[in-house]
């Protein structure tokens, strides 16, 4: 670089320092850069406005955002034909390798060898005008964006501090991930769990392929030798939290200080989720499909993601149908009975706040925490509204005594209650309906049966299906993104590659489909209400066809 191209460059990254006024908080260039890459909000509060030629279409504020195409990892992607190329500073910036070279970036589709690196004058220049580093129009679909000359910076200061190369929790020769639980999970379930977590990892490490020779450079690509996985052991460690919700942050810091992982996988939560959801989105640390009752809703976050809203789907299924089937004569009120403390609390106060919100009046009953002789019973004598919603555990849902008289219509929480195996008593069924955020058993036996047949090869006991199931299908969702992600081991690209591929997955357990778009973190987007068919049994009738509140 000549001393004139560097004097320009040093000269737009200090500008990068005055993007601030004294009105508002300083921010950092990465941090403003932050913002533009995946908000597509500019230093002063403005949209980021983008164009596609002098006459093509216009975008901007978070439609013009760099991340819409470039992703979070700043990787890219691969839309059909059309391969995006990273962006990440460390593709964009690297010095070309001569064939002969070994090259230590990782293998992203779409990633372009066949161009000089780029300085920071033809970055800035590419993003500007749409000429890359060897002085070519860039595709159509890159639009150009007219920055000053202090938001560049700070874009390029982002693009800069993308991470390129492993994560920690990656070794030459070892994945590392840990499941975590919380201490008011359930034990049978936290077994099950576990149990199938431990084959699973212990099958995989002995049945991995041999490592493939690594393909030596050549004058096609100078990337070939990257292209072939060095397969790694998988570790798994157990971390159980101990105390109230408000140490478990400390608590998961102090493990990854001892014990990086790469991601957190699975996981079994009760009435709280939300401090392990926190750490993993406020340090970057993927957590896939934990079994978590109370999942926390939060359309900004990234790192996190979910099969089921859990008991706050079934809350929005049963506020959709008493205010759209119930619309012509809504009731007086609402009652609902739940144990304070209990995960039903949190799927009540959902449910109550959506209900007041259309003009119902809802009466809420909080038993203290833990089943007691009677309680439930009395609750529900004492009850007077014709309009009941039960947030109950199997021991209390067979505890109800006798149905009043003056219920027209009981809703249930079938993820609390055991689901088809709920102990309902013979007279409440017949004005019962079950809130089920599953496919119903008779059209997910197929896809379950996989599964059970690879639990009962490997003598694992099932003692809870519905977690066993999840579990095993988690464990084999990141196998298949990690099979696609080669040696790349960038956590955000692994929940890109997540995404990419959910919509294609076959066996999908307990759900008739799963699908991740960019902004959604809930695979799994309904759920039936359902009916027991006989005074004593299983066997469910659908009330409904699948509802996606």
């Amino acid at each position: 670089m000549s001393g004139g191209k560097a004097g320009a460059a040093a000269a737009l990254l200090l500008t990068a320092a005055a993007i601030c006024d004294g009105a508002t908080a300083v921010r950092t260039p990465v941090e403003v850069g932050r913002a533009i890459y995946l908000h597509g909000v500019l230093s002063s509060g403005e949209r980021l406005e983008g164009a596609r030629g002098p006459e093509g279409s216009r975008t901007t504020g978070q439609d013009a955002a760099c991340v819409n195409c470039h992703q979070r990892s700043g990787y890219g992607t691969t839309e059909g034909l059309t391969h995006i190329p990273p962006v990440a500073g460390g593709y964009l910036l690297r010095p070309r390798a001569r064939p002969t070279e070994h090259h230590d970036l990782p293998y992203v589709d779409g990633m372009h060898t066949d161009r000089e690196p780029y300085s920071i004058e033809t970055l800035a220049r590419a993003i500007r005008e749409g000429i890359d580093s060897d002085g070519r129009p860039l595709a159509y679909l890159m639009p150009r964006f007219a920055l000053g000359e202090a938001d560049m910076a700070a874009l390029i200061e982002y693009l800069r501090s993308l991470p390129v190369g492993r994560a920690p929790g990656v070794t030459d020769g070892v994945l590392h991930f840990a499941t975590v639980v919380t201490p008011d999970a359930d034990g049978v379930k936290r077994a099950g769990m576990l149990d199938v977590m431990r084959h699973y990892f212990a099958e995989r490490n002995v049945r991995q392929m041999v490592p493939s020779r690594r393909l030596q450079p050549s004058g096609r690509t100078m990337y070939a030798d990257t292209m072939y996985m060095v397969h790694r052991q998988w570790e798994l460690h157990e971390w159980d939290l101990t105390g109230a919700p408000e140490t478990w942050k400390s608590q998961l810091r102090e493990r990854m200080a001892h014990q990086p992982v790469f991601a957190m996988l699975s996981g079994l939560g009760g009435s709280s989720w939300r401090p392990v959801h926190e750490f993993c989105e406020e340090n970057g640390v993927p957590c896939l499909f934990p079994n978590a009752e109370v999942p926390v809703e939060s359309g900004d976050d990234f790192f996190n993601l979910y099969f089921s809203r859990g008991v706050l789907l079934e809350a929005a299924l049963i506020a959709d149908r008493i205010l759209t089937q119930q619309a012509a004569e809504k009731p007086a009120v609402i009652e609902q009975v739940y144990r304070a403390g209990d995960s039903g609390e949190v799927a009540a106060a959902a449910l109550a706040e959506r209900l007041a919100a259309n003009g119902v009046r809802v009466r809420n009953n909080a038993l203290p925490y833990g089943p007691k002789r009677g309680d439930v019973a009395a609750a529900v004598k004492k009850t007077r509204s014709a309009t009941l919603i039960l947030w109950l555990r199997p021991s209390d849902v067979a505890a109800l005594g006798p149905a009043p008289g003056t219920l027209s219509a009981v809703y249930i929480s079938g993820l609390l209650a055991g689901l088809e195996h709920a102990p309902l008593p013979p007279d409440w069924r017949p004005h019962t309906e079950l809130a089920y955020p599953f496919d119903l058993p008779e059209k997910r036996r197929v896809r379950v049966d996989y599964p059970l047949g690879w639990f009962a090869i490997r003598h694992i006991p099932l003692v809870a299906e519905q977690v066993q199931a999840d579990t095993y299908l988690a464990c084999g969702l990141l196998s298949e993104a990690l099979s696609h992600m080669v040696d790349n081991f960038n956590r955000a690209y692994l929940i890109e590659r997540l995404q990419t591929m959910m919509e294609h997955r076959i066996v999908t357990g307990y759900y008739p489909r799963l699908t991740l778009a960019t902004h959604q973190r809930f695979a799994s987007k309904g759920g039936y209400l359902a009916h027991f068919a006989d005074a004593s049994g299983s066997k469910l009738v659908a009330d409904s066809d699948w509802l996606t509140p």
